[in-house]
């Protein structure tokens, strides 16, 4: 188990990059926020009916519609897993001891668990494609997609520093 040492965390260790990287966080968490509940995508259809579709939206629509399967790989991939990793992501800044076992091994789940995290954003990119090829729909791109790639970029980034600025730490 982990032993939580405030003192010798990175955050800690290191208080203006510490602030900085914790304000990209909470940025990349509003940003995730804001991806989940405004519109990703109007659509019109014969120049006539609307729709707009916030990624919560299209998750609880597929679930009511019974296909509980895609809602359960969307909700994991778009949800769970962007969630799950900017917790992880706090959690080994703020609150893991820098010098432990637990840090580098925790880096390098991070790692590969970060490979995953784009596929979020290409479900709804071919969400998007699928519905642009349409003859009869019209799809236009809203805020909320831009926000949800953000997000997601912007965590990818953050944890990528994180495990590059880190491992020179390890070598002192």
């Amino acid at each position: 188990m982990a032993v939580l040492n405030l003192r010798n965390s990175y955050a800690a260790r290191h208080p203006l990059t510490g602030v900085l990287v914790n304000l990209l966080l909470l940025l990349a968490c509003a940003l995730l926020a804001l991806g989940l509940k405004l519109p990703l995508v109007s659509v019109e259809k014969f120049w006539v009916f609307g729709n707009t579709v916030s990624l919560l939206s299209a998750i609880s629509q597929l679930w009511q519609e019974g296909e509980k399967s895609l809602a359960l790989l969307i909700g994991s991939f778009s949800l769970l897993f962007p969630v799950i990793k900017l917790l992880l992501l706090f959690y080994i800044w703020n609150l893991e001891d820098a010098r432990g076992q637990g840090y580098e091994k925790h880096l390098k789940w991070l790692n590969t668990y970060s490979k995953w995290s784009m596929l979020d954003v290409f479900v709804v990119a071919l969400l998007v494609v699928t519905l642009k090829l349409g003859m009869l729909a019209h799809a236009r791109v809203e805020f909320g997609l831009y926000a949800f790639a953000a997000s997601v970029i912007l965590t990818m980034l953050v944890s990528a520093w994180m495990g590059r600025h880190t491992k020179g730490e390890f070598a002192r």
